[in-house]
């Protein structure tokens, strides 16, 4: 009995751990409680949330410095909605997927002169053999 009553309070903390927090219905704790937001990233939501609640998350990184759409998005994922809405939602209606798109022509590419690197020349004169001066034919061992 005992270890089912310990089974249903750890799903019960697991469940509220990972549970959403709208920023406009959290708490002071609520917000300090999510990963990525601080003290002070809490003072700011609180501030300007006074002046009116958040339209969405345009309206929540236009008006919070500091939260911009990659920190949105870490946010998110840590539990945090805007409206009732996940920042990835708000993407995914804005921003339509992109599609791969053939090129029109079929012109193999070419190179501009700033593209093409010249090649070095390379000496055809030998290099000097240690203890022996620069031109002096080599000494063949009988």
């Amino acid at each position: 009995m005992f270890k089912k009553l310990c089974a249903f309070a750890a799903l019960f903390v697991a469940g509220v751990a990972f549970a959403a927090v709208d920023v406009n219905k959290a708490s002071e704790a609520d917000l300090d409680g999510l990963s990525g937001i601080g003290p002070a990233t809490t003072q700011l939501i609180l501030k300007e949330r006074k002046k009116g609640e958040f339209k969405d998350w345009a309206d929540l990184m236009q008006r919070v410095k500091g939260i911009g759409e990659a920190r949105a998005a870490k946010l998110s994922a840590a539990g945090l909605t805007v409206a009732g809405t996940s920042y990835k939602d708000k993407v995914s209606k804005d921003k339509p997927a992109k599609v791969a798109t053939k090129p029109t022509d079929d012109k193999p590419a070419t190179l501009t002169p700033a593209a093409v690197k010249p090649q070095e020349k390379k000496s055809t004169e030998p290099k000097p053999v240690e203890g022996k001066p620069a031109g002096t034919p080599p000494v063949s061992k009988p």
